[in-house]
């Protein structure tokens, strides 16, 4: 297990110390993920007029969005993974049968070319008694 990670991240101009099992690049991420939402909703006139609780309510709604666009689009993307996987496994599926039907068309073909080859053969026999007739 990793050992827990203290470390010191400025997030609107406030310093706060975050622990955690992550890595202090995650944490220092994370808190520049937040640094950034607010600096985007800063520069809105009518997010500066509200007051603080709204702020933070708004900041809160607004990564909440994040979060449910970012698990949606996971959520996409595994089921896009999951037909395509399926999609495969039919491919696969496809080509031995196609294989399969493949060799049995050659062995077909040899049987009849040895078939072919033996009537030919008797061809040639049943010929020469005739002329020897």
């Amino acid at each position: 297990m990793s050992s827990k990670t203290d470390t010191e991240v400025i997030i609107g101009g406030k310093v706060f110390t975050l622990s955690g099992y992550e890595s202090e690049e995650y944490l220092q991420k994370v808190a520049s993920y937040i640094n950034n939402k607010i600096n985007e909703y800063n520069k809105v006139d009518s997010f500066r007029r509200q007051p603080a609780e709204t702020q933070c309510v708004l900041l809160q709604l607004n990564i909440a969005d994040d979060y449910f666009k970012a698990k949606k689009q996971i959520s996409d993307l595994e089921d896009e993974i999951r037909t395509k996987e399926k999609e495969l496994y039919d491919l696969k599926h496809e080509l031995v049968s196609a294989q399969i039907r493949l060799e049995n068309s050659e062995h077909m073909a040899k049987e009849y070319q040895a078939e072919l080859n033996e009537n030919a053969k008797q061809m040639v026999r049943m010929e020469m008694k005739l002329k020897d007739k």
